[in-house]
């Protein structure tokens, strides 16, 4: 079985504020936990008046409390914007309130424009990515219990890392390092294959992780019918395209015709990096997510729905869990 999980960016909207939007993630979470889905996962973006997850463990302390069983994690922690012990601090709190829940997604990009990255203090110069990788891993083991600088209380939480990456370099340092790697194809689909390929290629076990495990980010939008979808959809669409713009602004409504909206050049733009998702009624979502998964081999889909109202939002998820959960059924009949 193909396990779902939900990646969260705590969407501010024109009709919300980030308290709404925190408390709006808290009950997708508590929904999701009943519908099945494995993991919940909140973004790490800087700088961004439209999305409220910046102070991630934060969030997700938040999060947990409104929750029982689902697992809770970074999607990712951009680890070169903090210190490793830091990181490592919060994490193994969360753990400690949490046991048993946590994750940790790591990604090397800075989440941010280059203005906010100064701002941030991050560090110019060499790639210490890798070195951070296996400081972090130190402080969630018993042995960082004897180290002269703790973690406190990390140390012997072991708290799951996995390598995020939207193109070769993640797939092969989760490779090297024998973690599980998760894929951002729901932005960044171009190398989705080809770091797959590698990923599984290249992967040296470790004490944690006997064989590769992927799981792949996707872009899923589903209302009752195909047309409700799309309209839904224009939401994202907006949202991309005033990326390009260098326009923050936050969530639009969804609107009758993007066509509308958009010029050719930035159709093209926001289609490239939206070229995976899967828009639809649920027999559209379920055709696309069963190609996702023979094409990707996927251990997991890690699903985005960036859907405006909070109603519909939750109505998308709960199409996309009940379309797979029939899946499962028929593959078991």
């Amino acid at each position: 079985m193909v396990a779902l999980s939900i990646l969260e960016p705590v969407r501010v909207t024109q009709d919300t504020d980030a308290s709404l939007a925190l408390d709006q993630a808290r009950d997708l979470a508590a929904q999701g936990e009943a519908w099945g889905y494995r993991r919940f996962w909140v973004t790490e973006h800087h700088n961004m008046p439209s999305i409220a997850g910046a102070a991630t463990s934060v969030v997700l302390a938040h999060i947990g409390g409104g929750t029982k069983t689902i697992r809770l994690g970074a999607g990712g922690i951009m680890l070169p914007n903090h210190p490793p012990l830091v990181i490592a601090e919060q994490f193994g709190t969360l753990a400690r309130l949490f046991p048993g829940r946590i994750d940790l997604g790591l990604g090397r990009a800075p989440g941010t424009d280059q203005a906010t990255v100064r701002a941030l203090r991050r560090p110019p110069g060499a790639d210490s990515f890798p070195n951070d990788v296996q400081e972090l891993q130190g402080y969630f083991s018993a042995a960082s219990a004897d180290w002269p600088v703790q973690a406190v209380p990390a140390a012997g939480t072991d708290v799951p890392i996995w390598i995020l990456g939207s193109s070769t370099y993640g797939a092969q340092l989760a490779a090297y390092f024998g973690l599980p790697f998760a894929f951002a194809s729901h932005f960044a689909p171009a190398h989705l294959l080809a770091a797959l390929d590698i990923y599984r290629d290249t992967f040296k076990p470790s004490a944690g992780l006997a064989a590769p495990h992927a799981m792949v980010g996707v872009n899923v939008i589903a209302a009752e019918t195909d047309a409700a979808a799309q309209r839904l959809a224009t939401s994202q669409q907006m949202s991309y395209t005033n990326l390009f713009r260098g326009s923050r602004t936050l969530s639009h409504p969804p609107i009758d015709d993007i066509e509308t909206y958009w010029t050719p050049a930035e159709k093209f733009q926001v289609g490239q990096m939206l070229a995976r998702t899967i828009i639809g009624s649920p027999e559209t979502v379920r055709a696309g997510l069963e190609a996702l998964i023979a094409e990707t081999g996927a251990d997991e889909l890690m699903i985005a729905s960036d859907v405006y109202d909070h109603r519909d939002r939750l109505r998308s998820f709960e199409l996309i869990a009940s379309v797979m959960a029939r899946r499962v059924g028929a593959l078991a009949a």
